[in-house]
């Protein structure tokens, strides 16, 4: 578990659920049913779920249990477009200011997704691909950009992780990590820009896809769509 405190090492369990779909966007969270299954107390498990609500997975109601967030399309691809202007400047800015050890720690992220990708399940895989492109933003040296980059990409974690099903394969993650690494390496603006763009380019598309393709009940809603208040009774 690292350094992580408690309430962090639960906030990443539940992040996990709702990327396998163990909580799907509009499930309610009881917090002493949920406390006992990790076999921890109600008050981190409260401060765990306050975590998940900034960063926009969970949504705070008051006297009722939390729910997941369960964000429209429209809400998702607005957050996607803000999170690819953030990694492209991300980039540009740690051509420019990453130190040789923060570059190396990115290479050995990429090395360690190319090596272990036939072994990682899904969500390990997106656990390192989500590392990856924070590691990029904190290397700019930009607190402000690595804080929101941060927020963003958590808040689109599972809309993210849909997408990324839809479309991943391991030869073009793999070269485009590559290619970007080396970008970085050589301290080439282009190259890392270019790098990027190709990554991310058809993430949009993905996002769209992902709401099509994923059962109602396991997507974030559509537009105008409401999550029945019976569920809170379950």
């Amino acid at each position: 578990m690292g350094e992580n405190t408690l309430p962090e090492q639960i906030a990443m369990q539940l992040r996990r659920q709702i990327l396998h779909g163990t909580l799907r966007p509009g499930a309610t969270i009881k917090e002493r049913d949920n406390a006992a299954d990790l076999g921890v107390s109600r008050t981190p498990m409260r401060e765990a779920i306050r975590i998940l609500a900034k960063e926009g997975l969970v949504e705070l109601r008051p006297a009722r249990s939390p729910v997941v967030a369960s964000p429209t399309l429209k809400d998702v691809t607005d957050a996607i477009t803000v999170i690819v202007a953030l990694e492209e400047l991300s980039g540009k800015l740690a051509v420019e200011h990453a130190t040789r050890e923060e570059i190396s720690e990115i290479r050995s992220i990429h090395e360690r997704m190319q090596q272990g990708y036939d072994q990682f399940d899904h969500v390990e895989r997106f656990e390192v691909d989500m590392e990856f492109h924070m590691a990029i933003a904190r290397a700019s040296h930009n607190v402000a950009l690595a804080e929101t980059h941060a927020a963003y990409l958590r808040r689109m974690w599972r809309a993210r992780f849909l997408s990324a099903r839809t479309r991943r394969n391991r030869e073009r993650v793999v070269r485009q990590h590559g290619d970007i690494v080396r970008g970085l390496e050589e301290r080439d603006t282009d190259l890392v820009a270019v790098s990027i763009h190709a990554h991310l380019g058809h993430l949009l598309d993905s996002i769209k896809v992902a709401f099509a393709d994923a059962p109602d009940d396991a997507r974030p809603a559509e537009e105008n769509e409401t999550i029945p208040e019976a569920a809170d009774a379950k």
